[in-house]
């Protein structure tokens, strides 16, 4: 279960170890390619200018060995921003999820049920250095010249490798340290309406005939991840859940919360939102979530 900052328990479906590992695939390949095609792409600036200045890169003069090594920081600078800034890029953005994990279906979130932020995102990753690439770049270093570095160094992979086997919640020591998890990704597009009564629409509790009519203020502090919320609970019809919920929005939008028509309302408030966002995509606006 994931606890969200308004205090209503939802049931996260955490990731396979199979679908982590298929993400992690995925993006090691992409780093690669990219890697790569920058790399070939220098090398041909570097050859260029070889040819430019006549051949003489095996004795360059003060300008070319200047171009030189400027095209090599370059390379190094781009090696380091591949290996370090990628997964800090996607994982920062808004849907908290590599291309390898967006492909897959899944997405890092906050244990707490709050808000994922740069300081989890950040700690996982560097964590990352210590359980995969230091490890694995021993493992090539020490080949089969030196078994006893080639063996530590092994040992020390698989020991990051198989952490999530020996927890119940698949996490590995990144996601120990960071405070997070790896779920299953909620899908971005408003999909099905939630099937609701005339009343409910019109913004009118059949039980009290309250009008519930909310302005653009009002509306404008939630996002999709907010109304898929809401539209689970409104699914689930938990009677403390549609309390907890009702008190929190009220609270959110500074209105009095009274009792006994929490699901009118929260109807109300669901389909005003909704028609609210869907506008805003048509203009080619969207707002993630309330704090977009």
């Amino acid at each position: 279960m994931q606890v969200t900052p308004e205090g209503i328990a939802l049931p996260a479906v955490l990731a396979s170890r199979g679908t982590r590992f298929g993400a992690l695939l995925i993006d090691l390949v992409i780093m690669g390619v990219a890697m790569g095609v920058t790399s070939l792409v220098l090398l041909l600036a570097a050859a260029g200018l070889n040819t430019a200045t006549g051949g003489r890169i095996d004795n360059p003069d003060a300008e070319l060995k200047s171009a030189l090594e400027f095209v090599i920081i370059l390379w190094i600078a781009a090696m380091f921003l591949f290996r370090y800034g990628y997964f800090l890029f996607f994982e920062l953005g808004p849907r908290g999820a590599t291309p390898g994990k967006r492909m897959t279906g899944i997405r890092i979130a906050a244990r707490d049920g709050g808000r994922l932020s740069a300081e989890m995102v950040l700690a996982r990753n560097l964590l990352r250095d210590i359980e995969l690439f230091m490890p694995i770049g021993l493992v090539f270093s020490a080949g089969e010249t030196d078994g006893v570095t080639w063996l530590a160094a092994m040992g020390w992979f698989m020991i990051f490798a198989l952490f999530p086997f020996f927890n119940k919640d698949r996490l590995r020591a990144g996601d120990l340290i960071a405070g997070t998890w790896v779920v299953e990704a909620p899908r971005r597009r408003l999909e099905a309406v939630l099937s609701t009564t005339a009343t409910a629409r019109a913004g009118t509790s059949a039980a009290t005939g309250a009008a519930y009519r909310f302005g653009d203020a009002e509306l404008s502090v939630y996002g999709e991840y907010e109304l898929q919320t809401l539209e689970r609970v409104l699914r689930e019809n938990r009677r403390e859940a549609l309390v907890s919920v009702h008190e929190a929005i009220c609270r959110k939008i500074g209105w009095n919360p009274g009792a006994g028509d929490e699901r009118a309302f929260l109807e109300a408030y669901y389909t005003q939102l909704r028609a609210r966002l869907e506008a805003g995509m048509r203009m080619g606006k969207r707002k993630a979530d309330k704090f977009t």
